[in-house]
């Protein structure tokens, strides 16, 4: 199932989705170079989150090839800029343009119930807290950890606390059909928390890389959490569908 939008009216203008999309976009561009080589790899190795090196579990100099002729290679010391750096790194283009329609999609509603600054805050320690946990499961990890979906999870978990009840527009693969359904959003967030979940207990013990699903799971836990701190009640109250009860 891929969300192609939702049913909920938009009250002002994205500016804080906006900024993060052209900082993640940009990021990709002057950083990652789109995504060619060696630019993505070194960017991921400088910039994205290597739990056994923040956490000093692993000897300097310990090193993983991610390319032909090029190492990451762990630091004496922590970098704990890369807590912050790798929401706004991705592995590919894939990678980046699913997170960002997932930020588009669900970024704009949250953002109209807290105001851009607000917002940008609640992004950045949903992000945190996604790394957080997911080092908690693989902390003495050599795999680097990059992309913006454990923030962007946040900004799930908030869509479904404060609009359960809205429709989401699902694009949906059946074999051989595609179609399109609209589902009360409550349906599609559990369905990709559950996901997610399931998808963290298989990687328990397992470090290869691929997908980190502790890190999702953890943005959309604390972003369900930490919503009504960040929430401006004159502002979510604009909208008619929010919470279980519908509003005039």
């Amino acid at each position: 199932m891929f969300p192609l939008g939702d049913d909920n009216t938009k009250l002002l203008f994205p500016f804080a989705t906006l900024l993060l999309i052209i900082l993640i976009l940009g990021t990709w561009v002057l950083i990652q170079g789109a995504g060619s080589e060696p630019q993505l790899s070194a960017s991921v190795c400088t910039f994205g989150i290597i739990a056994g090196e923040l956490l000093q579990l692993l000897p300097p100099g310990t090193y993983l090839q991610i390319a032909p002729q090029l190492f990451c290679v762990m630091d004496d010391t922590p970098n704990w800029y890369t807590t912050i750096s790798y929401m706004f790194m991705h592995g590919g283009w894939m990678h980046l343009i699913g997170n960002l329609w997932f930020l588009w999609v669900f970024g704009r509603s949250v953002e109209d119930s807290m105001g851009p600054l607000r917002f940008i805050g609640f992004y950045l320690i949903c992000g945190l807290a996604a790394a957080g946990l997911q080092v908690t499961f693989a902390p003495a990890s050599a795999i680097p950890m990059v992309g913006a979906s454990g923030a962007i999870g946040g900004i799930m978990g908030a869509y479904l606390v404060l609009y359960p009840k809205v429709h989401v527009n699902m694009l949906i693969f059946l074999v051989v059909f595609i179609t399109t359904v609209r589902i009360p959003a409550i349906f599609m967030l559990i369905y990709w928390l559950a996901i997610q979940f399931l998808g963290g207990l298989n990687s328990i013990g397992n470090d290869v890389g691929g997908v980190a699903f502790w890190a999702h799971v953890g943005g959309f836990v604390t972003g369900m959490l930490l919503v009504w701190v960040f929430v401006r009640q004159d502002l979510l109250r604009q909208h008619r569908y929010y919470g279980w009860q519908d509003h005039a």
